[in-house]
């Protein structure tokens, strides 16, 4: 993709089905059969492995300002005094907006299987609901059907981080439960659009970032926090705000693959699933103490939103650990969520070592999610990164 000023807002790219290894050569990567070399090729993975890129709308379009695209809290975000360390924002970036064309024949070019893009909400909704942006709904169609034209699959994620602003405005977006009808009214937009042409929809784009980041850390948009009394964010409560922004994440997935199945799914026969950014932990000793503390660190990071689509609740651990600051499900809430997705996607970047927090110094300074796991995680330092996105599909029962 062509260079260009990027927030560090970073949302990092992930194709599920994509297997991405930083440091394997792209010639050996799209190579067809064997190959002769001893290295990777096409014909060292599984028939069918799809190959492709990917990346958020925020991170590439640009043209924030045209053809009726509405203002989203990245906007907001990105222009805030302090909030980026560079001082840089996405108002252009790669302009892809405009170039869309002639990455798709790059993409052509080295033989890539699929391109997973996400929509801006803005676009398609300007003030979030109401009026629909027929330009936006324009814009993706060309984007997908020129996609198409060359054999490239589109992935489609509903949300990648980029609310709208007036929403937030409006109820403070993620943390009130009407945003779980709105974003269902949105993706039906899109599914009405797009779906007779996309069978892959990713809904939400790694909601754990979004909610620890976001409103835990206030590192990311909207930048709400409580840590540290309050000294990097104006507002916000690290110690709630997280665990109701996951829960009408987790909702609105929910919501919006019931309505898909019943409206949409026997005439489009597409698929929805969610991206989830997962860590991995090991014990930083084999103590039975930081065993179980690397469990419970793993219940708070996947289990804390794949739990819900499997089970029906949160982990006990959480429950136990976070009590009523932890928001519940009702039986019908329950029995929605439960099954609602048609596969998980695994955004995976790195491991940590993890041990019992046998202090109580975090729990002071943050008073926040991590301070409710009792952990300590570290990363080792290491020159060589792995990166992955792969998809695990749901196995069919035998008949």
């Amino acid at each position: 993709m062509k260079s260009g000023r990027r927030t560090t807002m970073q949302p990092r790219p992930a194709l599920l089905l994509l297997v991405l290894v930083l440091g394997v050569s792209l010639r050996g990567c799209i190579a067809q059969g064997g190959g002769g070399g001893g290295g990777l090729t096409r014909g060292s993975f599984p028939k069918g492995f799809v190959f492709g890129t990917a990346a958020a709308a925020y991170q590439y379009e640009g043209a924030v300002k045209t053809d009726g695209r509405g203002q989203t809290i990245w906007d907001t975000f990105a222009h805030t005094f302090g909030k980026i360390s560079d001082f840089s924002n996405a108002d252009v970036a790669v302009d892809q907006y405009h170039r869309f064309e002639e990455d798709v024949q790059l993409m052509a070019d080295m033989g890539m299987d699929a391109y997973r893009f996400s929509i801006a909400w803005s676009r398609i909704l300007p003030n979030g609901t109401g009026q629909v942006n027929q330009a936006g709904i324009d814009h993706y169609n060309k984007v997908i059907n020129a996609l198409l034209s060359k054999g490239i699959q589109p992935y489609v994620t509903l949300y990648h981080w980029d609310l709208p602003q007036a929403l937030e405005d409006r109820y403070n977006g993620w943390l009130d439960r009407q945003i779980v009808n709105d974003f269902a009214a949105y993706a039906e937009t899109c599914f009405k659009a797009f779906g007779d042409r996309v069978k892959h929809w990713i809904t939400l784009n790694e909601p754990h970032t979004v909610a620890v980041q976001g409103y835990d850390a206030g590192l990311h948009a909207p930048g709400r926090c409580s840590v540290l009394l309050h000294l990097y964010c104006r507002t916000g409560n690290s110690g709630t705000e997280p665990y109701i922004v996951a829960h009408n994440f987790i909702l609105a997935h929910a919501t919006v693959s019931d309505m898909y199945r019943r409206k949409y799914k026997a005439a489009q026969n597409g698929e929805l699933g969610i991206a989830f950014d997962v860590i991995w932990y090991e014990p930083m000793t084999n103590s039975t103490i930081d065993i179980e503390a690397t469990k419970r660190a793993q219940e708070f990071q996947l289990g804390w939103f794949a739990d819900p689509f499997f089970f029906g609740d949160y982990p006990a651990t959480m429950r136990a650990r976070v009590g009523e600051r932890l928001p519940k499900f009702t039986a019908d809430e329950a029995a929605l969520v439960k099954g609602a997705l048609d596969f998980m996607g695994i955004n995976h970047y790195t491991t940590f070592y993890t041990r019992h927090n046998d202090t109580n110094i975090i729990g002071r300074l943050l008073n926040d999610t991590l301070a409710d796991t009792g952990t300590i995680s570290l990363r080792e330092s290491s020159s060589c990164v792995f990166a992955s996105s792969f998809q695990l599909k749901k196995k069919k029962p035998e008949r």
